[in-house]
């Protein structure tokens, strides 16, 4: 990557601002487990009461002062702030503690490097890091007045801090250009699977709701699920055969946090549009989780920046394992839809439930009835029964299969076009009355 991360294990002072405007506030247990999640090795966690952030340190000038000195005491190679800090803000707090100091946008951002596995995920982060990073480019240099006027590399006058921000710029735009393709070859992806009339299935949710574990057990696939924040962070795509339904699509995306940086929308905007482009959503939620209710409102804002905030959406309930008296169910709204499923991804309690509400939801349109079909149709009867649809069979006196079926109105249209025929024609010659 064009910035480097440094190795986990370093000893972190965390600091949290207490007693702000509550839509600004952040939770502290959750920048905790940050911090834990990007290998640091926390010494001192500070709660700082400020209700009005200054504008040269973001907290007062004594807190300052008694925070130089727990740095030194502690040998502390990073100091971490709960907070967006502005460039100003960080290059002063880094003068005065002589260590690196990072906000809570550059710690998720630290978490995203280490997380991404697949090229397309690597570019994205490198993207977010580089946009972040544009307007702290001269934090601790101590050459940037110097001249440069290397041959070959700057131009003739050009200081270093300018230089790089020319290398920035290129470099931007060749990521840039590189997640354009991304997005495009998804869009391709995406048209054919719509061509085939194949419906997709996006898992979103707070970060650590078990996502990936639900994947995994719905799947029946091993993606790298953990105990942590940002255990995923590629997306995955898998075929999933439903009973009354047939194939789906389900997809596996980055768990959203609260106020999740925008410049990480932004870049992860190509991953997200798969979500944006779904059919359905399973918006999977920590039913053991105290503060449930914030976590659902902070992914339904991110749900909104991607424009995906209208689609159809199930609610998934799930560590049901976690909770006493609670069993597996399917809460329904007024007009009988499959509203909330609640489930546990660890046992798999419920999870034959989930998968009929998604059938419900998604084959809403269905196709059933008994068809009289003559040998010349023989193909056509094999595809039904390889689907899975054919409820039952007899055969009349003429020979003729009299079919009995129930599959989705679009997956019933593809297999009668693909013999040629019209699907509305078809159903009225050869479906019983």
């Amino acid at each position: 990557m064009f910035f480097e991360r440094h190795g986990g294990g370093e000893r972190a002072i965390l600091v949290h601002l207490d007693g702000q405007d509550p839509e600004a506030r952040e939770d502290p247990q959750e920048f905790r487990e940050l911090a834990l999640s990007a290998g640091a090795d926390i010494v001192a966690f500070i709660n700082v009461p400020r209700h009005r952030p200054t504008a040269k340190y973001l907290v007062g000038s004594g807190k300052v002062e008694e925070l130089r000195d727990l740095v030194h005491a502690e040998k502390t190679d990073i100091v971490i702030f709960n907070h967006v800090l502005t460039p100003s803000q960080e290059r002063n707090l880094e003068r005065v503690f002589e260590c690196r100091v990072l906000d809570r946008t550059g710690l998720i951002l630290d978490i995203f490097a280490q997380r991404a596995r697949t090229h397309e995920g690597k570019l994205q982060v490198e993207l977010a890091q580089l946009e972040h990073m544009s307007t702290r480019l001269v934090r601790g240099w101590t050459h940037l007045e110097r001249q440069g006027g290397g041959i070959g590399l700057r131009g003739p006058g050009e200081t270093q801090l300018e230089t790089d921000r020319r290398l920035l710029r290129v470099r931007l735009r060749q990521i840039k250009s590189r997640l354009e393709k991304v997005r495009s070859q998804r869009d391709q992806a995406r048209r054919g699977r719509s061509r085939a009339d194949i419906p997709t299935v996006s898992i979103v949710g707070y970060t650590n709701a078990g996502k990936s574990t639900l994947f995994n057990a719905v799947t029946n696939s091993d993606v790298y699920a953990a105990d942590q924040l940002f255990a995923t962070l590629d997306p995955t795509l898998r075929r999933l055969e439903l009973d009354d339904l047939g194939p789906i699509v389900l997809a596996d995306t980055v768990g959203f946090i609260r106020h999740l940086p925008h410049k990480l929308v932004e870049a992860f905007r190509a991953t997200l549009e798969e979500s944006s482009n779904s059919d359905l959503l399973l918006h999977v939620i920590d039913a053991h989780e105290p503060d449930r209710m914030e976590q659902i409102e902070q992914v339904m804002a991110v749900l909104g920046e991607i424009g995906a905030q209208d689609l159809p959406i199930l609610e998934v309930y799930n560590k049901l394992d976690l909770l006493e008296g609670v069993e597996p169910q399917i809460q329904r709204d007024p007009d009988g839809k499959p509203q909330r499923v609640w489930v546990s991804a660890h046992d798999g309690r419920g999870l034959d439930l989930l998968k009929q509400a998604i059938a419900e939801l998604l084959g809403n349109d269905l196709f059933v009835g008994t068809l009289c079909l003559s040998q010349r149709f023989a193909r056509l009867r094999a595809q039904f029964f390889q689907l899975g649809a054919v409820q039952s069979e007899e055969h009349d006196d003429e020979g003729q299969s009299l079919l009995a079926v129930r599959l989705p109105r679009v997956e019933f249209n593809r297999l009668v076009s693909r013999e040629g025929l019209q699907p509305l024609e078809f159903i009225e010659q050869h479906t019983l009355q």
